[in-house]
């Protein structure tokens, strides 16, 4: 069966893909990925974005319009609340993503806490809402992350510093813990995330002994990934606890191979994207031939490692809806993947970032830039709207 959604491409079907988005939405989103096509206009976009608001020009409404409604549920959880309803009915899960970035202060790190202990309260008593998800340099400094990392000594400010990171992080755990709501926690760049896999680890130990609870992220266009999660394992099964991972390819590419250059270490990144994709899949795999001791979360826009872990699961004879098995997309991108994926039963799940527009902003401009800079991404968007404008008798 498996076979013949791939012969017959499962994922080109757009009437299914596009089956919640009106005409309008439809139209919106060719002309957003045109824009977004042309590098130069990503930058030059991307710079005007960046004063206009700075300068507290009256472009949030454009923004909103355009880019903001395309990528993001909404400023607040109730802004997304329809969203979540409308993606349900489809079998297409969220993940409610507070997309705050660039804020490095105690109170706004308190914050974020708050927040993402409220939507653990909307998951609990949500089924459309399977997961919580923050990203590590919501909870603290990339610079703490980073000289702890190191293993640098920390001043006596910077260890109660510390101390309150490691609070955060226990209090959102264990309140996941108690809700049974799993916890996706992204990855950022990788000279701060030795930390940040420490202290998972520890809470893997402490929180994932009977099912997973708590998820690390892989950025599989870091060569290094592999051996790590290897490294992982053979700890994981002396403590006896499950190992929850979600894969990407990863956003930091051309930040981390700069910094590389500059400070004369190794690059860290794949040499190319071939071996990026062999990796992801490797590491798949290898998770895969040892589901009873992990849960994956498998978050790509690549097909092919659709169809990969598909296939598997297959030959393996593993259950559409086995909780240890996850897609997940972005939302406002690769509708194919998730809608398609959704229809046939299978657990899938799009992370849906909010925020007050200004804050977003960072995450947004990334979204337009990883479109422009990943090779053949906004062109399969482009063809697939196409096509669906086509069937739609819209051109």
């Amino acid at each position: 069966m498996l076979k013949i959604y791939i012969m017959n491409k499962l994922f080109d079907n757009t009437e299914t893909a596009f089956a919640i988005k009106s005409d309008s939405d439809l139209e919106k989103a060719y002309f957003l990925f045109k824009l977004i096509k042309s590098e130069p206009l990503v930058r030059i976009g991307s710079a005007v974005t960046k004063f206009a608001l700075n300068a507290h020009l009256p472009v949030e409404g454009l923004i909103r319009a355009t880019v903001f409604d395309h990528f993001c549920g909404g400023i607040n959880e109730d802004d997304c609340l329809p969203i979540i309803a409308k993606m349900y009915k489809k079998n297409v899960y969220s993940v409610l993503d507070y997309s705050v970035e660039g804020k490095e202060i105690e109170s706004q790190f308190d914050f974020a806490l708050k927040k993402i202990l409220e939507i653990l309260k909307y998951a609990k008593d949500n089924k459309a809402m399977p997961f919580g998800v923050f990203k590590p340099t919501g909870f603290g400094r990339l610079e703490l992350y980073q000289k702890v990392s190191e293993k640098l000594p920390l001043t006596d400010e910077e260890k109660k510093e510390w101390k309150k990171v490691e609070e955060r992080y226990e209090k959102i755990a264990k309140t996941a813990f108690d809700f049974d709501v799993p916890l996706l926690i992204d990855a950022e760049e990788s000279w701060m995330q030795p930390a940040v896999d420490d202290l998972l680890e520890g809470l893997m130990a402490k929180y994932n002994k009977e099912k997973v609870i708590i998820y690390s992220t892989l950025q599989l266009y870091l060569w290094d990934r592999l051996d790590y999660l290897k490294g992982l394992h053979e700890r994981a099964r002396k403590g006896k606890f499950k190992i929850g991972m979600k894969l990407v390819r990863g956003a930091y590419m051309e930040k981390e191979r700069e910094r590389a250059q500059q400070m004369g270490y190794p690059d860290p990144i794949c040499k190319d994207k071939d071996a990026t994709d062999k990796n992801f899949d490797t590491v798949q795999r290898y998770m895969f031939d040892h589901i009873e001791d992990m849960a994956i979360f498998c978050g790509t826009h690549n097909e092919e490692s659709s169809y990969l872990l598909m296939e598997m699961m297959k030959e393996r004879n593993i259950d559409k809806k086995d909780p240890r098995v996850w897609f997940g997309q972005l939302y406002g991108m690769s509708d194919n993947i998730s809608y398609n994926l959704g229809k046939e039963g299978y657990n899938v799940a799009k992370y849906l970032p909010f925020g007050p527009v200004k804050d977003v902003m960072p995450y947004l401009l990334r979204r337009a830039e990883e479109n422009t800079s990943v090779a053949g991404q906004t062109t399969r968007e482009l063809d697939l709207i196409t096509k669906e404008r086509k069937r739609r008798k819209l051109v």
